[in-house]
């Protein structure tokens, strides 16, 4: 993939297995894509709860000969990518914390935009914190007396926060999952055996031999112990507001993974049919930049009557090139990563199908490629709207600055792509290959219309000059400061 964006995370947990860390372990196994910076999983047998975690892939943070001292039947786990909190050990997920209320495990997926204005007011009343992640926020929440005295601690403290989250949460003898109001990010749960299992994406169910379920709705939290499965919705009706994260569909989440109600790979293919419909071109074949193109470019080459053909071989031994932390990095890992079919495309006219296109230096390299192995023609398309706005809610697109298409008209990206055409889906046709309802889904990175208003200082990191948002809400937390402890 070009876009050169940061991930998020990764979520799985499991109640009423024997070794449920084992089946978390493969559950984050399959949630890989996810995070690669870090991996952490906490067990509990009732009456402990063990932990172990790692910087790294999953295999090398938490080697398999370490999980037989994860005893218990309830655990959770989580595969990490900073989107807030730097890339050090202690910001390694899940947290464990002791309070009030005995142990609390936690696992985050997704990006709070309150967390700094509620943690430095936590801090000016003496809290302090341990991590520098926003997930911790809600830990400092949870331990307020007064909110410990509310019936329903986590619920009322889930109100609080605003923003993308899928949390799970574990006791010694209890799992907990919950998700934010608009469902921004995919949370399922699945039957397991004579237990249950909750994770980011469906395809972990696959790996472990689970039966899915459904999704965790908008809004609701589940908590499963020995009384079994219970339901209920801690966020009031008026605020909840569909707005699932297309970007998931676009990228982020495996194409053998069912969120939103749709399969992933389907839909890509049906981006790629629309694309063709939408901007075909006369060429020999159809090529994919590997992996995350395949889907629109199988799609695109079906609808446009053409045949599909590798220009590229993938070196499947190298991570994805926007993991790499520093530019050089990555420039490196693309060239390591990609190699030119020659044959197939010396003489050729070419069709590039991708699925976004953000800073336009692995497409750059890649384009470069194909001239030098004789490309006769090369016509980039993408399977999704230009991105010109960054992401508040658990994608960490780079600056407005660096955005390509922020900055450069259609024919301007050409010549610095060096492609003889460059096109675009539109938001229509996004919307059209999809089969939820167009308000159902988050496209603020191509509209700069935001479904939550971003409540902390981004600082300089983003510009949000011309950016639409929610309408202020007079009840949000931690605006303004004021003399009294915070919430």
């Amino acid at each position: 993939m070009d876009s050169d964006c940061k991930h998020f995370c990764g979520i799985a947990g499991v109640y009423g297995v024997e070794d449920a860390a084992s089946v978390v372990w493969l559950a984050l196994h399959a949630l890989q894509h996810r995070g690669q910076e870090s991996a952490g999983i906490v067990a509990a047998d009732g009456k402990k709860m063990r932990s172990h975690k790692g910087m790294g892939l999953l295999s090398n943070a938490i080697p398999t000969d370490k999980l037989s001292k994860l005893t218990g039947h309830v655990s959770i786990g989580h595969v990490r990518y900073s989107t807030t909190g730097s890339s050090k050990p202690q910001n390694i997920q899940p947290l464990i914390v002791d309070y009030s209320e005995g142990l609390l495990a936690l696992a985050h997926n997704g990006n709070l935009v309150n967390a700094r204005t509620l943690r430095d007011e936590y801090e000016a009343w003496g809290s302090i914190f341990q991590t520098s992640t926003d997930s911790e926020v809600l830990v400092h929440l949870m331990a307020k007396p007064s909110h410990v005295a509310k019936k329903n601690n986590l619920g009322h403290c889930l109100n609080h926060i605003y923003g993308a989250y899928c949390f799970v949460f574990m006791r010694e003898d209890e799992l907990i999952a919950a998700r934010d109001p608009q469902g921004f990010r995919p949370l399922c749960i699945g039957k397991l055996d004579k237990g249950y299992i909750v994770a980011s994406e469906s395809v972990a169910f696959d790996l472990v031999g689970a039966t899915f379920i459904r999704e965790v709705e908008p809004g609701e939290m589940i908590t499963i112990d020995k009384h079994g499965v219970h339901s209920e919705k801690f966020a009031p009706e008026e605020s909840i507001k569909v707005s699932h994260c297309v970007f998931e569909h676009i990228y982020f989440a495996r194409p053998d993974s069912n969120i939103f109600g749709e399969n992933v790979h389907q839909v890509r293919y049906r981006l790629g049919e629309t694309l063709a419909r939408e901007s075909g071109v006369d060429a020999d074949f159809v090529s994919a930049i590997p992996d995350s193109g395949y889907s629109a470019a199988m799609g695109f080459a079906r609808e446009a009557n053409l045949p599909m053909d590798r220009a590229f071989i993938r070196n499947h031994y190298v991570g994805r090139t926007f993991l790499a932390p520093v530019q050089k990095q990555r420039v490196r890992a693309v060239s390591m990563k990609h190699n030119v079919v020659k044959d197939v495309v010396n003489g050729k006219r070419i069709i590039l199908v991708d699925d976004s296109l953000i800073r336009g230096t692995t497409t750059t390299n890649m384009v470069k490629a194909l001239r030098q192995a004789g490309a006769k023609e090369i016509h980039l398309r993408i399977s999704c709207p230009p991105n010109v706005f960054p992401c508040f809610y658990g994608i960490d697109f780079p600056t407005r600055e660096e955005l390509l298409a922020a900055n450069h008209s259609i024919e301007e990206m050409e010549k610095l792509l060096g492609v003889d055409s460059l096109r675009y889906l539109s938001l229509e046709g996004l919307h059209k290959s999809v089969k939820a309802p167009d308000g159902d889904f988050c496209t603020a990175c191509f509209t700069g219309e935001y479904p939550v208003k971003v409540i902390d200082d981004m600082g300089d990191k983003y510009s949000l000059d011309g950016i639409e948002g929610a309408d202020e809400d007079d009840d949000i937390i931690g605006l303004p400061k004021s003399d009294k402890c915070p919430c």
